[in-house]
């Protein structure tokens, strides 16, 4: 329906984290939303500079790792999202949107959830 199958892989992976480890700090909203915006940016960052290749998309994704560490936004399959912007190069124009309204809607789903089965964790710990 979004024509983006290049999303699935990394928010699949998300979603794994919100809903099965979501008193971690991986699975955090903060982390999940700007760690793949920030996997994005460099990602796209990556491609301007060295071009769709596998040593690009590797680079892409160690690099990934490091700014996520940095921000404090920790969320290891927001590095399969630069892994998929260097090698499958989407609009950014049409990703970056849909991409952002993932993984909110994946933080909102958390939430819900959440709230819905009895016994489990409060999700989000901490929002901020």
């Amino acid at each position: 329906m979004i024509h983006e199958p290049v999303l699935i892989p990394p928010l699949a992976a998300s979603a794994a984290l919100v809903h099965s480890a979501s008193s971690q700090p991986l699975a955090q909203p903060r982390s999940l939303v700007v760690g793949h915006l920030l996997a994005a940016a460099v990602g796209y960052g990556v491609l301007a500079l060295a071009h769709s290749s596998p040593w690009a998309a590797a680079v892409a994704g160690g690099v990934t790792l490091a700014a996520t560490l940095v921000a404090r936004t920790p969320h290891s399959p927001a590095c399969a999202t630069a892994v998929v912007v260097v090698l499958q190069a989407p609009a950014p124009g049409r990703f970056v949107p849909l991409l952002l309204g993932a993984t909110v809607l994946l933080a909102l789903t958390g939430f819900a959830a959440s709230r819905v089965r009895r016994g489990t964790p409060r999700y989000p710990v901490y929002w901020l």
